[in-house]
């Protein structure tokens, strides 16, 4: 079923020809950014909650909301860059693993072909495919070597080649996220002299994000506005407490 539409960061639709019964062709709406999605959650989760911490935390130990607010700034840029280099390390390991087992694969498939061709067999066993019904495909496959490595990579490996400068955005969408998430807590300490009300209007805005992200998530991943929202509310707002409540002790300790 080849794909009627796609772009990057949208549901792709599938389309197959009308049934017997009606006109109206059969649209299959699937997401496919799930990696996207993964950067910006990374991203944006850390960004609300650690420079919230951080402000928080400094809210009860400083009287100026300027300090506070050079921090927190300090803070954004510092683990943004830590984020987003994080992100291109992990991408670029993803794509070195691919590449080594891709070859390992292509050495396999010409110097241990029985091993190779028995493996195909078992992968369709998983699916409940007889052996008489695998081996045409399979005699397809040896026909195209690089099919045929492609086959392999993804269902006996499980494996996905990562798509083209697949580390430079990663590393982007995670430290623009982090960036975007960060500026959330700090909004009210840039707005409001007072540390005790621009940190309760922290609170508020911190959780109002996580709650408006986590909807967001839930409706574009399809697994639900609502329950995404609660459980981002509550996996975000338990670490930022936590966070909070870990710097409220190094400043009685200090």
């Amino acid at each position: 079923m080849p794909p009627s539409s796609g772009t990057p960061g949208s549901p792709i639709l599938h389309s197959t020809p009308a049934s017997s019964g009606g006109d109206t062709p059969h649209l299959e709406g699937h997401f496919e950014s799930s990696v996207t999605v993964r950067d910006i959650v990374i991203g944006l989760s850390d960004g609300l909650t650690v420079p919230f911490a951080l402000a928080a935390g400094l809210s009860g130990a400083v009287n100026s909301s300027r300090i506070v607010v050079l921090a927190g700034l300090a803070e954004i840029a510092a683990g943004s860059i830590a984020m987003g280099l994080g992100g291109y390390l992990a991408a670029r390991g993803d794509a070195e693993h691919y590449a080594s087992e891709k070859k390992r694969e292509e050495r396999e498939v010409v110097e241990r072909m029985p091993d190779e061709e028995e493996e195909i067999y078992e992968i369709f066993e998983q699916y409940s495919v007889p052996r008489a019904n695998a081996a045409p495909v399979l005699e397809a496959l040896k026909q195209n070597p690089a099919a045929w490595v492609n086959f392999m990579m993804r269902f006996e490996l499980g494996l996905e080649e990562p798509a083209p400068n697949r580390a430079h955005r990663s590393a982007l969408t995670i430290a623009l996220s982090y960036v975007a998430g960060g500026f959330v807590p700090l909004l009210p300490y840039m707005l409001v002299n007072s540390n005790r009300l621009a940190l309760q209007l922290s609170i508020a805005i911190t959780l109002l994000a996580l709650a408006l992200f986590g909807a967001l998530k839930g409706k574009m991943v399809g697994t639900g506005w609502l329950r995404s929202a609660i459980q981002t509310v509550v996996i975000g707002g338990t670490a930022a407490a936590a966070a909070y409540g870990l710097a409220l002790l190094l400043n009685e300790h200090a």
